[in-house]
């Protein structure tokens, strides 16, 4: 396995698992500890830094990976969820609420997360000189 596929599989399941951590412990720590409501964790723009990481880093990492092991649907469950987070950006919260919004969030994370844990394994398991 290429160190570059491998660095960014782990960095895009990091940012997945962020992203679900921010959905779940802000509306919490926003209620338990109200001084942190002036750092505005739940600012939109915190979402399209995050959508700005996850794009290029699931694009490169299943790009590679598919490359090497010829397997699209990693590739595929990757692009659903880079879909529902975009859409979970740009129009969840006007269609389907603040809840809907997460939802959307949450399952195009784990779509992700999901997509990148298979393509490192599926590099793992190989035997050639690019996917020990």
């Amino acid at each position: 396995m290429k160190p570059t596929q491998s660095v960014m599989d782990k960095l895009a399941i990091g940012l997945s698992m962020m992203c679900t951590v921010h959905c779940f412990a802000t509306p919490i720590l926003l209620t338990l500890l109200p001084s942190f409501a002036a750092l505005q964790l739940d600012n939109e723009q915190f979402h399209l830094w995050i959508l700005a990481a996850v794009i290029p880093t699931s694009v490169l990492a299943l790009s590679l990976g598919c490359k090497k092991h010829k397997r699209l649907r990693y590739m595929v469950s990757g692009f659903v969820g880079v879909t529902l987070m975009v859409l979970a950006v740009t129009v969840g919260e006007a269609l389907f609420g603040e809840l809907g919004e997460k939802g959307l969030t949450l399952v195009g994370a784990a779509f992700i997360a999901v997509a990148h844990w298979f393509n490192y394994r599926q590099c793992l398991a190989k035997s050639d000189d690019d996917c020990p």
